[in-house]
C-alpha cells in the first residue's frame, strides 16, 4: 500500500513538474520575444546555459561528463542539425503567433510523425490511428482558417516547419542513441554543446550581434532610453530563466515518460495545452476566438484518441508476445509481473 501511494505521488510530481516547466518556457520566451527581436541569440544562451548546468552537475557528482570525440560529433550531425532547425522554427513561430495559438500552429507534429515513421521506419499504422491524425489535421485547419485574415501566415509556416522538424527529431534520436551506445545523458550533453557551436554563426548571419552589443552596453545607463533599459532587463532575466527551465524540461519530459503511461503523458500534455491557451489570453491580453478554441479542442481530442488507440495496440502486441513465451516457458520475472498486473486489471 505504501509503494502504491509513493508511486502515485511520483506520478503526480512528474506530471506537475513537466507541465510547469513547459508552461514557463513558452511564456518567458514569448515575453522576451515581445521585447527584443533576438530569437537565435536567445536560443544560443539557452543551450549554452544548459551546458554550464551539466558541468555544474558533473562537479557535484550528479553527471559524468563524456570526453568529446570527433567520430561521435560527426555521427551526431543529423541530430544537431534537426535540433537547431527545430528550436529555431519553434522560437520564430512563437515570435509571430499568439501564445494561445501556439499549439494550433504546431499541431501537425503527430500526423508528420506517423508519416515519417512509415517512410523511414516502415511502420504501418492502423485505420484508427490514421483517423486520429485526420482529426488533428481538421483541428489545425479549423484553427488557421478561422483567423486567416488576422493571423500571421509566416508564423503558421514556421509552425508547420516546426512540426516537421519535431517529427524528424523523434526518429533521428533513435539512431543517435546508437552513436553514444544508448547513454541518454551523454546524448543530451553532446546535443547541447554542438547546438551552441552551431548557433554562433547563425547569430552572425542573422545580424543579431549588433543588437546584443547594444544590450550589453547597459554598463553605461545614460546612453540608453527607458525602453532600451527595459528590453535589456527583459532579455537578461529571460535567458537565465529559460536557460534553467530549458535544462529542467529535458529531465521533466524524461521523468514523466518513465513513471507514467503514454496515455497519462498525452492527457497531461492536453491539459497543458488548455492552460497555455487560457494563460496566453490572460497574460498577453490575447483574444480567444471560437475558431481558435474549437481548433485547439479538436486537436487535443485527436491527440488523446491517437494515444489511446496506440496504447491499446501496444498492449495487445505485448500480451501476444508474452502469451507465446508463456507457452514455451520462456517468461522472465519482469514479464511475469506484467502478466500478473494485466490479469488484476481484467478482474477489477
Amino acid at each position: 500500500m505504501a509503494d502504491r501511494r509513493s508511486s502515485r505521488g511520483m506520478v503526480a510530481f512528474s506530471v506537475t513538474f513537466y507541465i510547469t516547466t513547459a508552461l514557463i518556457m513558452v511564456f518567458v520566451n514569448k515575453w522576451v520575444l515581445n521585447s527584443v527581436d533576438l530569437p537565435f541569440s536567445l536560443l544560443w544562451f539557452q543551450v549554452t546555459f544548459a551546458v554550464i548546468l551539466l558541468h555544474i552537475s558533473a562537479a557535484f557528482g550528479l553527471f559524468r561528463l563524456p570526453t568529446v570525440q570527433k567520430d561521435i560529433c560527426i555521427g551526431l550531425i543529423p541530430l544537431v542539425l534537426i535540433n537547431v532547425l527545430g528550436l529555431s522554427f519553434n522560437t520564430i513561430c512563437l515570435q509571430y503567433v499568439d501564445a494561445s495559438f501556439y499549439q494550433v500552429a504546431r499541431a501537425l507534429v503527430l500526423p508528420f510523425t506517423v508519416l515519417f515513421s512509415f517512410i523511414f521506419l516502415n511502420q504501418k499504422s492502423s485505420l484508427m490511428v490514421l483517423l486520429s491524425c485526420l482529426i488533428v489535421c481538421t483541428g489545425f485547419f479549423v484553427g488557421v482558417s478561422s483567423e486567416r485574415l488576422t493571423l500571421s501566415m509566416l508564423g503558421v509556416f514556421f509552425g508547420v516547419c516546426s512540426s516537421v522538424s519535431t517529427a524528424l527529431h523523434a526518429i533521428v534520436i533513435k539512431k543517435s542513441l546508437d552513436v553514444v551506445k544508448g547513454n541518454t545523458m551523454e546524448l543530451v550533453y553532446y546535443n547541447n554543446l554542438l547546438s551552441a557551436i552551431a548557433f554562433a554563426p547563425i547569430i552572425l548571419l542573422a545580424g543579431e550581434q549588433n543588437d546584443i552589443f547594444m544590450l550589453f552596453s547597459d554598463s553605461n545607463p545614460t546612453s540608453l532610453s527607458d525602453s532600451d533599459s527595459n528590453s535589456a532587463r527583459t532579455f537578461f532575466i529571460g535567458i537565465f530563466v529559460t536557460g534553467f527551465f530549458g535544462f529542467l524540461i529535458n529531465i521533466a519530459g524524461f521523468l514523466q515518460i518513465k513513471v507514467t503511461s503514454p496515455v497519462t503523458h498525452m492527457v497531461s500534455s492536453a491539459f497543458r495545452g488548455v492552460v497555455q491557451t487560457v494563460l496566453g489570453a490572460i497574460l498577453f491580453k490575447e483574444i480567444l476566438t471560437s475558431g481558435r478554441v474549437g481548433g485547439i479542442f479538436i486537436i487535443l481530442f485527436g491527440s488523446c484518441l491517437y494515444t489511446w488507440f496506440k496504447d491499446r495496440e501496444n498492449r495487445k502486441l505485448k500480451a501476444l508476445e508474452i502469451s507465446e513465451k508463456l507457452e514455451k516457458g520462456e517468461l522472465n520475472e519482469n514479464e511475469k509481473i506484467y502478466l500478473g498486473r494485466n490479469n488484476e486489471k481484467e478482474n477489477v
